[in-house]
């Protein structure tokens, strides 16, 4: 499982964090501990900050650490829990091609996440919730497209077209006047 806000043990390094995880989670120790440790550090792009203490790391390097910390412990299903909130588009896209690492290593994923298009380049079927019910199933193209996922996530239709001369068009629109 991965946390919304990462949850390293900051004083310790990055390498220890993940052995920590590999002792704990998969039960291996000696050099089999670190072999694992080494293989994930390596296959998360962390290999580099091993000597880091984790509390250093920039969002994106702690959210690998926690991608780390637990397809460390050689799941069978691994759940993301909002992993892409805080990070840039093109930080999205380095941890959505992360995701797609671990889950091609054999590992199925839960992922609970606001961030869409992480979701949506990712995912092979796509569920929403409102309410505590299932608001829409299926692949994401189709769910994306359900009017009632639209209204309730998206505001609405998604086919409104800017005009030029707008204030949508000037980039103005709620936020006042251009300057």
């Amino acid at each position: 499982r991965t946390y919304q806000v990462p949850r390293p043990f900051d004083h310790m390094t990055v390498f220890e964090n993940v052995l920590v995880s590999v002792h704990q989670g998969a039960g291996l120790t000696g050099r089999e501990a670190w072999g694992r440790a080494d293989e994930v550090l390596q296959r998360t792009g962390l290999i580099e900050q091993v000597n880091l203490p984790a509390g250093r790391l920039a969002l994106l390097q702690r959210k690998r650490l926690e991608v780390a910390r637990a397809w460390a412990t050689d799941p069978k299903l691994l759940l993301l829990d909002e992993v892409a909130g805080g990070l840039t588009t093109p930080e999205v896209s380095e941890l959505v091609e992360l995701v797609k690492q671990v889950h091609q290593s054999g590992v199925a994923i839960v992922w609970i996440e606001h961030v869409v298009q992480a979701l949506t380049s990712t995912v092979d079927r796509l569920l929403c919730l409102a309410g505590g019910r299932i608001v829409a199933d299926g692949n994401p193209a189709e769910v994306m497209v359900d009017p009632e996922v639209r209204e309730l996530y998206l505001g609405g239709s998604l086919e409104t077209e800017l005009e030029p001369g707008s204030d949508a068009d000037k980039g103005t629109g709620a936020q006042g006047e251009e300057s």
